[in-house]
């Protein structure tokens, strides 16, 4: 492809016919993507269940776990399903000493400096469900129900904790110590979904990574625990995973769980045994079996994860991972390279529209000159806003962004002409596949990634003219 500012995409045209020009091994891995997918790509394939499955889902890989030396990080983003994900990238910044900081329901004081962060995010609310910083730091989360009562109120949302971390923290550590520090001071809580006929709330696991390591946070309430990933493949879901491998915790941890009559305090002190509900109700048995999935689909590539392997498993409907249900899908998903030298830059990839298997990835570089993609951008209520009101969401208002509209279209029109819907599926999918190449061709040293800067701005664009 041409690296000119106005040509780093292929040619628009509404003829299927049209490929754009990929590496074989690439073009073939995405025809037999395709061909497994196209079926269903425009198809609402709902999984009905007597309980709303609520569900998330991130993964990483570490070497040996990566093909190349490189950390992939990825996530699923399963929420209401008619809430829309914006993804928002906010430059790093000094403010002045005093500021206080407007989260989704609660004001903390601001810090002086923040990172750069690009976000996917619920469009109405302050945090959000993953993103990644400009120090190659990428963090995620996920809903769990613990033994420790879920605190009435509102306070820090998981999602604000999540866009916290990554704008103040330089490491996986560093932003878990900054998300920990945070949770004991403010606490976590609040409406999770923009319905107010709906009590939503929960507690929050999260998966932190960057180039050198990853760490598992888990927590109830205020308490918490971790766990750090050195190499290998994990996943976590919407349950503790973390038993007695414990690489960090809750200076009390420990006596408050002796204090409730939890534990004894003899023996290993396994978190997810004493801090899990004795009887999780279906959701929670969905999620066990889904993450059980997860495991499996990462222990098939283990030693051969690449970024197109986490799309693909990103997109794999019979696991759980992308679900479609009658109350909640998987509205957006990330997924992230972070390579382990530290000259490279790292790509984060995000669909900015529903479910993975009908949607295309799109690679985002940090850089000074860069073009912000407004396409993806949900329309801002200032103070008129039904979330900032008192009372909370007694109206809706419309946060389609224009990508969202355009690719809703597309699946509304999919019904009525079936074929040239998938033709044009195929032709985004080549579009993400010549991403992915010119990716691999810029850390193999092919190409400058300064010339890629913009490329996610050129990709949004397209993908809406295809759409019209």
């Amino acid at each position: 492809m041409s690296r000119s500012r106005d040509s780093r995409v292929p040619a628009l045209s509404v003829s299927p016919s049209v490929r754009p020009s990929v590496r074989p091994s690439v073009r073939q891995s995405v025809s037999q993507q395709s061909s497994r997918s196209l079926s269903s790509a425009f198809a609402f394939s709902r999984r009905m269940a007597e309980e709303e499955p609520m569900s998330c889902d991130c993964f990483v890989s570490l070497p040996p776990g990566s093909l190349d030396d490189q950390v992939i990080f990825g996530k699923n983003s399963d929420r209401p399903r008619d809430e829309v994900q914006e993804v928002v990238h906010y430059v790093s910044a000094r403010h002045p000493a005093g500021t206080m900081l407007e989260c989704t329901y609660i004001q903390i004081p601001q810090v002086e400096r923040t990172h750069a962060v690009i976000l996917s995010k619920p469009a109405w609310m302050w945090g959000a469900e993953m993103g990644a910083n400009d120090r190659g730091v990428c963090v995620g989360n996920e809903a769990v129900w613990t033994r420790e009562p879920v605190a009435p109120g509102e306070a820090l949302l998981g999602m604000d904790l999540v866009r916290l971390g990554l704008e103040r923290g330089h490491s996986a550590w560093d932003a878990l110590e900054v998300i920990t520090e945070l949770l004991e001071r403010h606490g976590q809580g609040g409406q999770c979904r923009e319905d107010p006929t709906q009590a939503f709330s929960y507690h929050n696991t999260f998966l932190l990574a960057d180039r050198k390591q990853a760490w598992v946070l888990e927590t109830a309430g205020r308490l918490w625990v971790a766990r750090k990933i050195s190499e290998g493949v994990t996943n976590i879901s919407n349950g503790l995973t973390i038993g007695t491998e414990i690489s960090a915790e809750h200076p009390r941890l420990r006596s408050e769980a002796l204090a409730r009559g939890w534990w004894d305090g003899r023996g290993d002190f396994d978190f997810s045994r004493i801090f899990g509900t004795d009887q999780p109700p279906l959701r929670m048995r969905l999620a066990q079996e889904r993450y059980r999935g997860g495991a499996r689909l990462l222990r098939q590539h283990d030693g051969s994860l690449t970024a197109e392997v986490m799309m693909s498993i990103l997109r794999d409907k019979s696991s759980g991972i992308c679900m479609d249900s009658n109350g909640f899908r998987t509205t957006a998903s990330m997924v992230s390279i972070l390579p382990r030298d530290g000259s490279l830059p790292c790509i984060h990839f995000f669909t900015a529209t529903p479910d993975p298997s009908r949607s295309i990835f799109k690679p985002h570089i940090f850089t000074e000159d860069y073009t912000p993609a407004l396409g993806v951008v949900s329309p801002q209520f200032g103070g008129d806003d039904p979330a900032r009101k008192q009372p909370r969401f007694r109206e809706r208002v419309d946060r389609r962004h224009q990508l969202y509209k355009a690719h809703q279209e597309a699946l509304d029109a999919a019904d009525k002409d079936p074929e040239k819907a998938a033709a044009t599926y195929e032709i985004l999918r080549d579009l993400e596949a010549q991403c992915l190449s010119e990716i691999s061709a810029m850390l193999s040293g092919q190409i400058p990634g300064d010339e890629l800067g913009n490329l996610f701005f050129d990709c949004v664009d397209t993908e809406i003219k295809f759409y019209q």
